[in-house]
């Protein structure tokens, strides 16, 4: 069954743009679980410019479904997820410098931390792990070696692509999915989805399990709403199960 996790990053960039108290990402994260979202992503950044500490607690006492910690693999973010224990942990790259996240992780220079000092602590404190990644062979590969239930395959290419470019991004995707599954790894997907580009994504990407989207979620929300955003969304994923 596929289903759509909501990103809620963004509803903590507007509060912060004006140092309000509101919108507040919890209370969308509840309106999101009550209108189809099958669980809330959100990313605490080292920078804090969207999510804060407090949004993050917030959601781990609100949020029904499943709750998505994305994070940089940082000392400070592995004390604090090992501290929340949400139900699924995603590991991604991080730069002060991106507006957001501009790629997967690159696998071969991650090998040998994560697997000294990364994982061991999270599998310690019972946090199941998801790695954000490139749809490449390879790198499906290299997670499968670390023994890595879960990979987020970066959909941001795809989504970015011209048309004439996007029947071979959504090749690499069905490709590294396939790839995936058939060494017993869960699929997820995320970044840079939405209403004009994921029927396509969809059609094509099999064995998909979560599929994550915020920032275009959101700015339609602005539009008409988001109970209406959301339920939509949820309700077109749905189509495909």
């Amino acid at each position: 069954m596929k289903k759509l996790l909501v990103n809620v990053d963004h509803v903590a960039t507007l509060r912060n743009a004006r140092s309000e108290g509101y919108p507040d990402p919890v209370e969308a994260a509840r309106i999101c679980e009550s209108h189809g979202a099958a669980g809330i992503v959100f990313h605490l950044r080292e920078d804090r410019r969207h999510i804060k500490d407090a949004d993050a607690w917030g959601l781990k006492e609100a949020v029904t479904g499943l709750l998505d910690f994305e994070m940089g693999a940082t000392d400070e973010m592995l004390d604090i997820c090992c501290r929340m224990k949400p139900q699924l942990c995603t590991l991604v790259p991080e730069k002060r410098e991106e507006i957001t996240t501009e790629g997967g992780l690159n696998m071969p220079l991650i090998m040998a931390d994560y697997r000294s000092r990364v994982l061991p602590k999270l599998a310690e404190a019972g946090v199941p792990v998801s790695l954000f990644v490139e749809p490449s062979i390879r790198d499906m590969e290299l997670c499968a070696e670390l023994g890595v239930p879960v990979v987020e395959l970066h959909t941001g290419t795809y989504a970015n692509a011209s048309d004439a470019d996007k029947p071979r991004e959504l090749k690499r995707l069905r490709e590294a999915a396939e790839r995936a599954h058939s060494l017993g790894i869960k699929v997820n997907a995320g970044h840079g989805l939405g209403f004009a580009n994921i029927r396509p994504f969809l059609e094509e990407v099999p064995h998909l399990a979560e599929i994550s989207i915020g920032h275009a979620l959101m700015a339609d929300a602005i539009m008409r709403g988001l109970p209406t955003s959301v339920s939509e969304m949820a309700a077109l994923i749905n189509e495909y199960n």
